[in-house]
Parts: C-alpha cells; structure tokens; sequence
C-alpha cells in the first residue's frame, strides 16, 4: 500500500500537519515533501489553507475517501493473509451430486477460481445420499445437491430453484411463436435421460400423472450430448432450465418453450457443509463466496 495515502488520511483527520508529523514519528518538512510529491502524482492540490487552517479540496475529499477504502481493503488481505498462513489451506475439495455434475459444478468452480485464485480446487461426485457422507465424514469442505436437505449434523443453503423446460432444434418448428401444450409431447420423439437419474425420475412421474407416452429415441445420461442429439434425432428433450443459457441455445442452434405444468418439477440445489465454526477461513470465505454469488442472481 503507497504509505502517502495513510500518511495524507492521519493529516486530514488530525487537521495539522504537526499534529500528524508527531504522531507518524515524522519531521514537519519530510511531511510536507511527501504530500508534496503525492499532489504531483494526482496534478491536483489536495488541501487549501485558510489562515492557519487545512481545507480539502475536491480532490482531497476524494483521495481521503480512497485511502480510508484501501485501508479497510488493505487490512483484510493481510487479514486473510495470516489465515491462509495460519492453517497452510491450499486446496479445495468440492463434492457435487450427479444431478448437479453438469449444471451447477462448472459454473461453481469457475466462480471460486475468479475469487479465490489461490487455491486449487478438486472435485467428487457421486449419488446425492453419498455426497451427504463425504460432508458428514469431512471427505469434502463443501458440496452441492439437488434437493434441500434436513439434517441437524449438515447445514444447507439453498442456492435457486430450477424445472425442467423443453428444449427442440429450432428446424423442426415452423412457428416459434406457437404455444405447445403438455399434450403436444406425445406428438414430439424424445430424448430422454437414462432410468435412476434424477431427472429421469421427474420426467416418468410427469408421464404418469398426464398419461404421456412420447415416441423415446434415445435415453443417455450427458446434457451436452442430448443437445448435439437432437438435430441428429430430430427430437426434443425435457432439460433444466438453469442449463439452457441463451449463448448454450444459440450455438446449438435450439428453441426452448415454457410449459407450465412443467414447473410442477422444480427441484431446489443447495450447497451443503459442516458447521462453519469448525471450518477455517479460507472455506467459509469460499461459502460467502457462492451464497452472495446466486442471492444477486435470484
């Protein structure tokens, strides 16, 4: 941190340079230079004397509402410095759920890797009641599912809620502005999910309650090859909305149509962990982190 700025912000809030010069263990002169060169740095006086009296000028004002931000900024870095020195932290383990794979881990990760560029991140995955005992068992820091959980030994925070929606190549709709009906999926060859995954489960339940029972062309478990599938089936596919990103859409050249009985799957993924006293600074830094993140989002 340039010691001008905390030197400058000591003058303004002792409002004299002798003041200030005794309380930084400074001479007078050697004060003055210092203000001196940093007025020459910005090309702007900082202060008007009036009589005997220091009054900030605009610039001043603003220069001294800087130092005060990078005092605070400056002192939480060394802060979180000598956490990150204290427990020698420089990894960390994430468990994802295999609903949550594909969706929501990439995207997590690429958060954490932007705030916290310090730390080397690995994955596990597994079903979402074995993700649950890594937490439990300390095997991961932290991890997301695709359910809310309640369990007094792990907390959880939900993060969004999310349905399915239908995804088709946008050469087999003669008119995007048409509205299809649940019905209409009987009519459209589908892509589905493979039998025990979670969305599977939704898709069938959905089926049963509407008596649906769509031509199935293909059933596979990975979202980026049910979309590069569907132009070759000429099929649409039930995928999550929090998947279907319009650049995702626009690349793969897919429309998307709301139907609102689909809302009736809406799932909620959570991030999981341990009481947060027993976790150090640098994972609850990382929960703060991804909390924040999907709050601005939502």
């Amino acid at each position: 941190m340039n010691e001008a700025y905390p030197i400058f912000k000591c003058i303004v809030e002792q409002s004299s340079m002798n003041k200030a010069a005794q309380l930084l263990n400074l001479s007078q002169p050697a004060l003055s230079r210092k203000i001196a060169k940093l007025e020459e740095e910005l090309g702007a006086p900082l202060f008007r004397r009036i009589g005997k009296r220091l009054e900030l000028t605009r610039i001043g004002q603003l220069t001294y509402d800087y130092a005060i931000e990078a005092e605070r900024l400056h002192r939480r870095y060394m802060q979180t410095v000598a956490e990150f020195k204290e427990t020698g932290r420089s990894s960390l383990t994430i468990g994802a759920s295999l609903t949550t794979l594909q969706s929501t881990l990439p995207d997590l990760i690429a958060l954490l890797q932007e705030t916290h560029p310090e730390i080397d991140i690995k994955a596990v995955t597994g079903k979402t009641h074995e993700v649950v005992n890594y937490v439990k068992e300390h095997k991961v820091d932290i991890a997301v599912i695709a359910s809310r959980l309640d369990d007094p030994h792990v907390q959880c925070t939900p993060l969004f809620d999310d349905h399915l929606i239908l995804a088709m190549p946008r050469a087999l709709i003669t008119d995007e502005q048409r509205l299809i009906q649940l019905q209409d999926l009987n009519d459209i060859p589908m892509i589905l999910f493979t039998k025990g995954t979670w969305y599977r489960l939704l898709t069938d339940e959905l089926f049963e309650q509407y008596q649906l029972t769509p031509e199935i062309r293909m059933e596979i478990d990975s979202f980026e090859a049910i979309l590069r599938l569907l132009h070759t089936f000429r099929a649409g596919a039930l995928l999550p909305k929090s998947y279907l990103r319009q650049q995702l859409m626009a690349d793969n050249d897919l429309v998307t149509y709301h139907i609102p009985q689909l809302e009736a799957t809406k799932r909620t993924t959570s991030l999981i962990h341990a009481d947060p006293n027993i976790l150090d600074a640098a994972v609850r830094s990382c929960i703060y982190e991804i909390a924040t993140h999907y709050q601005k989002r939502t």
